[in-house]
């Protein structure tokens, strides 16, 4: 692992480094990005760079520096070689006192960096009884605010699954706590809408342009009980087949291998700073 804050790249990325008055930690207060790294070369980093802009606006949090951001991108993966990782970028509100007002200070900017191992092809998910809520403040935007979904996916864990499925307040197929949700549906494929509450996947929109998809909304039931195929995007997902949802088994379907071959043909044309 490797770790930049602020613009140092620290000795042991282990050591304390944050202040215990950091609003992302005290709060939550921050937002973040995630993606993968194969062969020294980060995959869309542009894309996630804009879109770590727009949450960090949509959440309230002063303008950070993207070149200084890069930078530390660039530390990260000079420190040495990456054969297969996974990168997070993070902005927080920066050290503030302790409750939900923030202080007029910088913000506290992270770049880490870890090995990771390629996930495989087919996965199991099951749905969860909690909602996302559309209307939230927070709605599409990717916030350092997990405890939501670290409870929702210890309870896919319980079950075998690696992704807990959630749908909105008016029971619509939402999104997984880390992915966005694919299935195929009287013959076409599909997608929730953003309106629906899901975060706009970075994934999900390669997959639209390169591949493509109907973006509707659909009950979370009906989809669970009828999809003929479905698959996750997520930036370490790529395209992933779901052959379980809960107790029900699903194929590894035409659709979805072709859309692993759209994403296999063009993938390689967004690696690199």
């Amino acid at each position: 692992m490797r770790a930049w804050i602020d613009g140092h790249l620290l000795d042991n990325p282990a050591a304390p480094a944050v202040s215990v008055r950091d609003h992302g930690l005290v709060v939550g207060d921050g937002v973040f990005e995630t993606l993968k790294v194969i062969e020294d070369r980060p995959f869309g980093l542009a894309l996630h760079l804009d879109r770590l802009e727009r949450s960090a606006n949509g959440l309230g949090l002063p303008a950070f520096d993207r070149t200084l951001v890069t930078k530390g991108v660039e530390a990260v993966l000079g420190a040495g070689p990456t054969a297969y990782g996974r990168l997070r970028i993070t902005v927080t509100g920066g050290p503030a006192p302790f409750g939900s007002g923030r202080a007029e200070v910088a913000p506290t900017i992270m770049v880490g960096l870890e090995d990771a191992t390629p996930l495989p092809a087919e996965t199991k998910v099951v749905s969860v009884p909690w909602r996302r809520n559309e209307h939230g403040a927070t709605s599409g935007l990717k916030t350092t605010s997990y405890a939501e979904n670290v409870i929702a996916l210890a309870e896919a864990h319980k079950h075998g699954a690696s992704e807990a499925i959630f749908a909105n307040t008016v029971g619509d197929l939402c999104e997984g706590t880390g992915s966005n949700v694919f299935y195929v549906l009287d013959g076409a494929l599909k997608t929730p809408t953003l309106s629906s509450g899901p975060l706009a996947g970075i994934t999900r929109a390669l997959v639209l342009e390169w591949f493509g998809a109907e973006e509707t909304d659909e009950p979370l039931a009906e989809v669970e009980e009828y999809a003929t195929e479905v698959f996750l995007t997520s930036s370490l997902r790529d395209v992933q087949a779901v052959t379980e949802w809960g107790t029900r088994t699903l194929p590894h379907g035409p659709v979805t291998r072709a859309a692993q071959e759209a994403w296999r043909t063009n993938e390689s044309s967004l690696l690199g700073l």
